[in-house]
C-alpha cells in the first residue's frame, strides 16, 4: 500500500512533469506535436518560399553562362592554370583547351551572356543574379551534392530545405512544407539522402513526389476502407501514441509520427488536387512544355513547383538529370551532345516557370534558384567531353528580393578558377536564409551539447546580391 504521501509527492512531480514539457514544447526546447505551425523568421524577409532547380552532374559555367574567349584562342594547346591533380578522371584529362561549342550573346539591358542554348531563358535577363564565382570543396558527385544540399561533404546533415522548414514551420495544414520533385530518369547519387532531416526531427524530411499519378506510393487507401473507417483508426492510433508520447516526452519521433499520419491522411484529397495538372488551362499546359516529349517531364515539375508554393509549401527542390553520366549533366565523353539534350529539356519550362510567377506576382517573395554541385572544367576530357570541376563555376537566382539583371563575381580567363568577389556554399546559404528572414548564426539546432548551423562556423551574406 502507498501512503497519502507517496502518492502526492508522485503526483505533484508528474503534474510539474507535464507542465515542463508543455512549456518547454510551446518555446521550441522540446519536440510537440505542433512542431511545423508557422513561425516568424528572425527579421522581415524578403522571400516566404524558395523553388531550387538543381541540374545535378554539373552543368558547365564556360559553355552557357561564362564565356571566355581566351578557349577559343589556346584551343588544343596547354593552359599555364591547369593542376592535375584537380582532375577528377585523372589520365582521361589533358592539360589543353577547349573551346565552347556555343555561341553566345548579351541580352537584356543588363546585357548578360548567355549561350544559344538557352533561348527562352534568355528574355529572363533582366531578371537573373548571374553569379559566376561560385566555388565548393568537392569534384566528386556525391561529397559535392551533399555540401550544396546540407552545407557538408559527409552524410547525417540537415538538408537546406530542412532547415528552412524548421525555421518557418509550414503555411499548409494539408502539403508537406518540403518537396522534392526527381528527373524522371532517378534520383541522384545519394539519394533520399539529400534531402534528409538528419539529425533533426523526421517532421523536417524533404517528401519526394511523383509529377503525375498518385504523388506519392501507397497514399490512397485500401478500396474496401471508407474514409471515416480510416478516420477512426487513425484516431486510435494517435491515441495510443499519445499516450506514450507523454510517458516519454524525450521520444520526438513520436510526434514526427502523428504529424505523419494526420499529414498523409489530409494529403489524400489535398496532393491528389495538387498533382492535378489538367487544371490548369492548356495556355499554361502548352507554355511549360506539357505536350512536347522533350520538355514534358521537367515541364511538368516545374509547374507542380508553382502550384506548390501556391499552396503554402516553403521549399521545393526539382532535379534535372537523374542517375549518373549522360542522364545527368555529367558531360565527360561529348559535352555538347550532353549539353543539348538538358538545355532543350530545361530552357522553355524554366522560362514559363518564370513567366508564370511574374504574372501572379508570386516571384516578389519566391526565390528561385539555378544551379548544379560544381561545374566543368575549361580543358578537355576524352576530345570533346569536360570533367568535373568546383573551383570556379556558375549559379543564378531570381526573385525573392535578389537583385535583377546582374552579373556579380568573375573567373580567370580560362574560367578555372574564381578570382573575384568569391562566393563558397556557406555564402550562398548565408544569402538564401538572409532573404526568407534568418540570421544564418542563430538559425541553430542543439544536439549534444553544441549549436548546429547549416553554415557551420562560416559563410558571409552576399549583400552585392540584394536589392
Amino acid at each position: 500500500m502507498l501512503s497519502r504521501r507517496h502518492i502526492l509527492q508522485q503526483a505533484g512531480a508528474g503534474f510539474g512533469g507535464m507542465a515542463l514539457q508543455s512549456l518547454l514544447g510551446a518555446d521550441g526546447v522540446l519536440e510537440n506535436t505542433n512542431s511545423m505551425a508557422p513561425r516568424a523568421p528572425h527579421f522581415a524577409p524578403k522571400a516566404n518560399s524558395v523553388i531550387f532547380l538543381f541540374m545535378y552532374g554539373g552543368p558547365s559555367q564556360v559553355d552557357l553562362f561564362d564565356p571566355k574567349p581566351a578557349l577559343a584562342k589556346w584551343h588544343g594547346r596547354a593552359i599555364p592554370v591547369f593542376k592535375k591533380d584537380d582532375a577528377f578522371m585523372g589520365l582521361k584529362t589533358k592539360n589543353v583547351a577547349m573551346q565552347s561549342c556555343y555561341k553566345f550573346a548579351k541580352h537584356g539591358q543588363a546585357g548578360i551572356d548567355m549561350a544559344e542554348v538557352y533561348p527562352n531563358l534568355a528574355r529572363h535577363a533582366d531578371t537573373m543574379c548571374v553569379i559566376r564565382s561560385m566555388h565548393a570543396e568537392s569534384n566528386n558527385h556525391g561529397p559535392a551534392i551533399f555540401q550544396m544540399n546540407t552545407g557538408f561533404m559527409q552524410a547525417g546533415r540537415p538538408s537546406m530545405g530542412s532547415w528552412v522548414t524548421y525555421g518557418l514551420g509550414s503555411e499548409s495544414e494539408n502539403l508537406p512544407a518540403f518537396v522534392v520533385l526527381l528527373d524522371h530518369q532517378g534520383a541522384p547519387v545519394n539519394g533520399a539522402l539529400n534531402w534528409s532531416n538528419g539529425f533533426m526531427p523526421a517532421t523536417f524530411q524533404g517528401v519526394p513526389f511523383r509529377s503525375s499519378g498518385e504523388p506519392i506510393a501507397y497514399l490512397t487507401p485500401p478500396k474496401n476502407v471508407s474514409r471515416s473507417q480510416q478516420r477512426a483508426r487513425l484516431d486510435l492510433l494517435k491515441q495510443w501514441n499519445t499516450e506514450f508520447a507523454e510517458a516519454n516526452p524525450a521520444e520526438s519521433s513520436l510526434a514526427a509520427r502523428i504529424n505523419a499520419y494526420e499529414l498523409a491522411f489530409k494529403m489524400q484529397m489535398s496532393a491528389s488536387e495538387c498533382t492535378d495538372l489538367s487544371r490548369e488551362p492548356e495556355s499554361v499546359r502548352q507554355m511549360y512544355g506539357l505536350d512536347n516529349k522533350v520538355t514534358s517531364h521537367f515541364g511538368k515539375n516545374c509547374l507542380l513547383a508553382r502550384r506548390l508554393v501556391e499552396r503554402g509549401v516553403r521549399f521545393v527542390q526539382v532535379y534535372s538529370g537523374g542517375n549518373e553520366g549522360p542522364k545527368a549533366w555529367d558531360a565527360h565523353d561529348d559535352l555538347k551532345k550532353n549539353h543539348d539534350l538538358h538545355c532543350a529539356e530545361t530552357d522553355g519550362p524554366i522560362a514559363a516557370l518564370l513567366d508564370d510567377l511574374k504574372m501572379s506576382g508570386m516571384l516578389d517573395t519566391t526565390l528561385v534558384i539555378w544551379g548544379g554541385e560544381f561545374g566543368r572544367s575549361p580543358v578537355a576530357e576524352n576530345g570533346k567531353g569536360r570533367d568535373h570541376h568546383p573551383k570556379g563555376f556558375t549559379m543564378w537566382m531570381a526573385g525573392g528580393g535578389i537583385k535583377p539583371g546582374m552579373t556579380y563575381g568573375a573567373t580567370d580567363e580560362f574560367g578555372y578558377n574564381a578570382v573575384e568577389n568569391r562566393v563558397s556554399v556557406p555564402d550562398l546559404h548565408a544569402t538564401i536564409l538572409h532573404q526568407l528572414g534568418f540570421d544564418h548564426e542563430r538559425l541553430t539546432y542543439r544536439l549534444d551539447g553544441r549549436d548546429y548551423r547549416l553554415t557551420n562556423v562560416s559563410g558571409d551574406v552576399v549583400k552585392a546580391l540584394l536589392a
